[in-house]
């Protein structure tokens, strides 16, 4: 996964005077050093929506290294409806790190102690820095308040660590979805994107339609999980890594070669996980551009055929999800439904959380002039 640079001083007065004039900053962090972080008086509590979605931010991976796009993303969440709290974890820093291991802890940990739960939480970014913090996360706590609120986790990358935990340690759904820096605070925003997460997010029960061709025609029905590949092999062996049989294993990656990606799916192979499944899904590795140097033929297609050769289960590509501009929203840890024909397949999603539409308001994001 890719390194973010260090944002400087500047970047950070610059990122807190954006945000005062957008009414929406709740606490303020200086620029810190890597032995001594500290953190400036909060700010009063700004003005938020009335009858506003609650929508906590988490910061468990990497910083978000852009004051502007920090600020654009906390706009449009506070302009479609929003209720925004632990915004200042955009601004901390430490090492390479959205903050020190137990800033990044507590925003986890912290969700247990919420009443009520917050509604959504929201990754601001991936990169790394979950994995060190799985010990020490209140999983008797945290679990089951999740399930019982129907809270909504969303994020990708670096998140799939946190995702795949707490579906392991307490069955909690989560969604591979946009995320706060990453997504919404684009200068360039994915239309398709913030649609696909407004749909999924908000209507129970989900289809999603994939016009590639896969044959023989297949009929699945299993438990969908997964998310990067990178982070579910790297968990692979622990008490992490959820123990599903029969499910549908859904993978993506960024910026892996072809035969990387295969020593990962051969790790997960030997580890028996992936020849328990009915199928796997491949969604984007960002392969474009790299060229395997002994054969340029050798591609991601080439590795699905070899891996479903190996393991007797089925390996269909092209989901619409990964380190791409346009991706879809994916439900993860629920129930779904694989059907495969001539023309490409059909995922259909069982019930799973949803937000409620109000007080939420999308459409003034159109009529404001940014994408949603």
């Amino acid at each position: 996964m890719s390194t973010t640079p260090m944002t400087s001083r500047r970047d950070f007065l610059r990122f807190g005077t954006a945000l005062a004039g957008l009414g929406i900053l709740q606490g303020c962090s200086t620029a810190v050093t890597p032995t001594a972080p500290t953190i400036a008086p909060s700010s009063p509590t700004p003005p938020q929506p009335q009858n506003g979605v609650s929508l906590r931010l988490i910061a468990p991976s990497g910083p978000s290294a852009d004051a502007a796009q920090c600020a654009r993303a906390l706009d449009r969440l506070n302009r479609a409806g929003f209720s925004v709290s632990n915004s200042e974890c955009l601004l901390r820093r430490f090492q390479r790190f959205a903050g020190t291991d137990a800033e990044r802890l507590a925003d986890v940990n912290n969700l247990a102690g919420s009443r009520p739960a917050p509604k959504l939480i929201l990754a601001a970014r991936g990169g790394y820095g979950v994995m060190r913090l799985l010990p020490k996360i209140d999983y008797a706590r945290l679990c089951p308040l999740l399930k019982e609120s129907g809270s909504l986790l969303v994020g990708y990358s670096d998140i799939t660590a946190l995702q795949l935990a707490l579906l392991a340690k307490g069955g909690v759904p989560s969604f591979a979805g946009p995320m706060a820096y990453s997504d919404f605070g684009s200068a360039n925003p994915s239309s398709y994107t913030l649609e696909q997460f407004r749909l999924v997010t908000t209507q129970p029960g989900w289809q999603l339609r994939v016009n590639r061709p896969f044959s023989p025609t297949l009929k699945a029905e299993g438990l969908f999980w997964g998310g990067n590949l990178s982070v579910v092999a790297a968990l692979a062996g622990t008490p992490y890594l959820p123990n599903v049989k029969g499910g549908i294993l859904f993978l993506e990656d960024t910026g892996e070669q072809p035969y990387r990606v295969e020593r990962m799916l051969q790790q997960l192979f030997l580890a028996g996980v992936l020849q328990q499944q009915k199928a796997i899904l491949l969604g984007d590795f960002k392969t474009d551009k790299l060229i395997d140097y002994y054969d340029p033929g050798y591609t991601i297609g080439t590795v699905a055929a070899q891996i479903e050769q190996e393991t007797g289960v089925p390996v269909l590509q092209g989901v619409p999800f990964g380190h791409i501009h346009d991706k879809t929203t994916l439900p993860l840890g629920v129930m779904a439904q694989l059907d495969s024909d001539v023309q490409g397949y059909t995922l259909r999603f069982g019930d799973y959380p949803t937000l409620s539409t109000e007080g939420l308001q999308f459409d003034q994001l159109r009529t404001n002039g940014a994408t949603f």
